[in-house]
């Protein structure tokens, strides 16, 4: 923990259970973690499966947030969050799930570890991460990948609708 605020954008989805509950569960548990502030949280949105993996639709949204906690340790308080929600780890990528919070952007950091890379990855090329994250910071600068506004939103072939 530092004594300065860093503002972090979540990215949170759900298929499995009822996943626009998983989602509304899953901002109130943000909003309680230590040293830190839920300050806006997208729509939600529905989406087709990414990676090809058989399952149903999924919904997402985005959380903006303020912490005093590093990145590493906000990473660990998702991971929490996801195991309270009944996330369990298969050995299928992009497989179906009660609930996947990713950590999109911290601050202006770039991260490159084994367990966490910031500006999350797959933010340029995924509309269910575009729609919701542009809806909360469309002026968001995210290292090396520029201003979310200016990202191409039809990059992919998957469907994404607002839902609520």
């Amino acid at each position: 923990m530092t004594d300065h605020w860093y503002p972090a954008y979540i990215g949170l989805g759900s298929n499995l259970g009822n996943p626009a509950l998983q989602l509304e569960t899953a901002f109130g548990l943000l909003s309680e973690i230590p040293w830190t502030r839920l300050i806006r949280r997208s729509s939600l949105y529905r989406s087709e499966p990414f990676g090809g993996v058989e399952q149903p639709d999924f919904v997402n949204a985005a959380a903006a947030l303020i912490t005093q906690l590093s990145a590493g340790e906000l990473l660990r308080e998702l991971q929490n969050i996801e195991n309270k929600c009944g996330r369990e780890r298969g050995d299928v990528q992009w497989g179906p799930r009660t609930l996947d919070l990713d950590l999109l952007v911290y601050s202006d950091h770039e991260i490159d570890e084994t367990d966490l890379i910031v500006p999350h990855p797959g933010i340029s090329e995924r509309n269910f991460v575009l729609l919701p994250l542009g809806e909360l910071a469309p002026e968001l600068h995210a290292p090396n990948l520029g201003r979310i506004a200016s990202l191409d939103t039809h990059i992919s072939d998957l469907a994404v609708s607002r839902i609520k």
